[in-house]
């Protein structure tokens, strides 16, 4: 595995989690039913490429059960995706030894501290099936497990890929829509994908996704914060509301640790200053 390029650039290797009973399609149809509700998420119609891809999902499909669409997933042009699939006893030692792996490649990265924010994201999809250009406000280790699919992956910060506007907008998620040609598909690298295989997508690395034919895609994916990647996070969420509310222009995220820093705290004293000023009108009301 090639450490150097964690959250740098995309790389793809192999894992060795082929047969785990948690990941078999038998299981996920008893798991995704007894999650709560909030955490699955479903479309009963292919996706393009262009669509916003978080918007997508704030609307459930009225005409169809969560289980009626797993039972028919091979041909009824749907895509599942389950948030924090952990929270189920099938998942919990999964989730607990996949935080090692992303912490000791985090050290041997050089980096100190603990994966923050992580949480697991299942995706079962139809044959053919399209994930839509999107970033991602965490750092990602993609699993394929059944299936087979095309990643495309383009280098994080790349203002030709993803406008700065456009990002900070996405990470502060005041629009989850992003601009989207064909034509950039000559800026990214598009990775073949099969069951065995992983990939890293770093933080913020613009990506889209096309599924097989021959089968449907199971895949996990492990997304996480460091200690850097949450630092920048919220200096980019203060570079937005700055220009939004004051239409000041503030230099771009990463200006280096300190401007980062001073940014994302001013960002998180400002958030905490509302809260407790909401807990005090709420008080007296």
């Amino acid at each position: 595995m090639p450490i150097d390029q964690f959250d740098r650039q995309a790389y793809k290797f192999k894992h060795k989690l082929l047969g785990h009973p948690a990941l078999s399609l038998e299981n996920l149809a008893n798991v995704i039913p007894a999650l709560n509700r909030h955490q699955v998420m479903f479309t009963d119609r292919m996706l393009e490429t262009a669509a916003d891809f978080e918007g997508t999902f704030r609307e459930r499909p009225r005409d169809r059960s969560i289980e009626e669409t797993i039972e028919r997933i091979r041909t009824s042009d749907s895509y599942i995706m389950v948030k924090s699939p952990e929270y189920h006893d099938s998942f919990r030692d999964l989730y607990a030894d996949l935080i090692s792996d992303v912490e000791q490649t985090m050290r041997l990265r050089g980096i100190s501290g603990h994966a923050l924010d992580a949480q697991l994201y299942l995706f079962i999809a139809s044959p053919n099936s399209i994930t839509p250009f999107h970033i991602d406000r965490y750092s990602t280790f993609l699993m394929q497990f059944r299936g087979s699919k095309q990643v495309t992956v383009f280098p994080p910060w790349d203002e030709k890929v993803v406008s700065r506007r456009d990002r900070e907008a996405y990470v502060a998620y005041t629009s989850t829509r992003l601009n989207w040609s064909p034509s950039l598909d000559a800026l990214g690298e598009t990775y073949q994908f099969s069951p065995g295989d992983s990939l890293h997508i770093p933080f913020v690395a613009g990506h889209h996704v096309r599924n097989g034919p021959e089968d449907v895609s199971i895949s996990l994916s492990i997304i996480f914060n460091t200690p850097e990647t949450r630092v920048q996070l919220a200096a980019m969420r203060w570079n937005h509301w700055l220009s939004k509310t004051s239409g000041i222009k503030s230099t771009p995220v990463p200006g280096g640790r300190l401007r980062d820093r001073t940014k994302a705290t001013a960002w998180l004293t400002m958030r905490k200053c509302a809260e407790l000023k909401a807990k005090v009108m709420s008080a007296r009301s």
